[in-house]
């Protein structure tokens, strides 16, 4: 019993230590986690609104052509710091589908490839700023802060 209550003493210690404070305010979680008013949601859902919208604007002329015509935009994300706001990184991943029909036997052949594309983001970006860069009309093509690339450069290397 003696031994049990020294090591829960031992864990309270640690946890009130200046580096177990450090490790709190540095891990990482999604913008959910980490915003804490209203306008930080409403700018996030909208981001990634206008983001879908901008990417099925330009998909049939750049990324869905060839075998892949119906890629789809699944979720944008990232990792943000708790205590800074630093984001960690951004990634969008996109799903397709090609369906191949065998005319003798009719059956399906389906190809289903996925991508993660990571996001382009200087290091040391916040959530707040990448919101209000991007928070204009065309995200897909606005500068990301710190740097001259896109959200759209950053897909032309993966998808």
């Amino acid at each position: 019993m003696l031994r049990h209550t020294i090591a829960a003493l031992a864990l309270l210690i640690a946890a009130a230590s200046p580096a177990h404070a450090q490790i709190q305010r540095s891990y990482y979680t999604d913008p959910y986690g980490y915003f804490t008013t209203d306008a930080q949601f409403e700018a996030w859902y909208s981001l990634r609104a206008r983001l879908a919208s901008a990417f099925d604007e330009v998909c049939g002329d750049t990324f869905c052509e060839g075998d892949f015509s119906n890629i789809t935009p699944l979720r944008f994300q990232c990792s943000v710091q708790h205590g800074s706001g630093r984001i960690g990184g951004c990634v969008w991943s996109f799903a397709a589908s090609n369906e191949d029909i065998d005319p003798a036997t009719g059956g399906m052949e389906v190809q289903q490839p996925t991508w993660q594309c990571p996001i382009p983001l200087a290091p040391h970006t916040t959530i707040d700023a990448l919101l209000a860069a991007l928070a204009g009309d065309d995200p897909l093509h606005t500068p990301l802060p710190g740097t001259p690339l896109s959200v759209y450069d950053g897909l032309l290397h993966c998808l």
